[in-house]
């Protein structure tokens, strides 16, 4: 990726990338896709199963990367193996609007595993699946709907 448009380079912004220089952002910006997309391959797997032990693991994988801006367990996985097979960036520290979409992911997930164990599968599937498409809208725009909301709350906060 030789340039990065100025849509990728907000949405990186947006997600609090944003003290990156230009030339760094546009070199993680593809590894940062990494760890959404995976973790949304992962949670598809757990919502085909209708699996709440597995949507249950998700939750605190997505908690992981809420709690420790360094140590989300998909993004570990990156840096100390993957980016040394494809020779990339290693990822930055989490930005805080990205943290707080990774606790709301969480929660969803953490809701989805209890509506199938509780079998209410409907409800199951409806919060993993909104889950599912932040991470797919996340992995190929990285445009965050975690980070909006982040952002729409904290502008909504300091004026009122």
């Amino acid at each position: 990726m030789k340039h990065l448009s100025s849509y990728m380079a907000a949405n990186l912004d947006s997600q609090g990338f944003g003290g990156l220089r230009a030339e760094d952002e546009r070199r993680v910006a593809r590894s940062l896709r990494f760890t959404p997309a995976v973790g949304t391959a992962l949670v598809l797997v757990g919502l085909v199963l209708q699996s709440p032990p597995w949507l249950a693991t998700m939750a605190l994988v997505a908690l992981s990367g809420a709690v420790f801006p360094r140590g989300m367990v998909i993004d570990l996985v990156y840096n100390f193996g993957v980016r040394h097979v494809v020779h990339a960036p290693r990822l930055p520290s989490t930005p805080m609007p990205r943290r707080f979409s990774y606790l709301i992911s969480t929660v969803l997930l953490a809701g989805s595993a209890v509506a199938f164990a509780l079998g209410a599968a409907l409800l199951g599937f409806i919060l993993g699946g909104l889950v599912v498409m932040g991470g797919i809208i996340l992995s190929s725009t990285l445009w965050c709907l975690g980070s909006w909301i982040y952002w729409t709350l904290r502008s909504f906060l300091s004026v009122a």
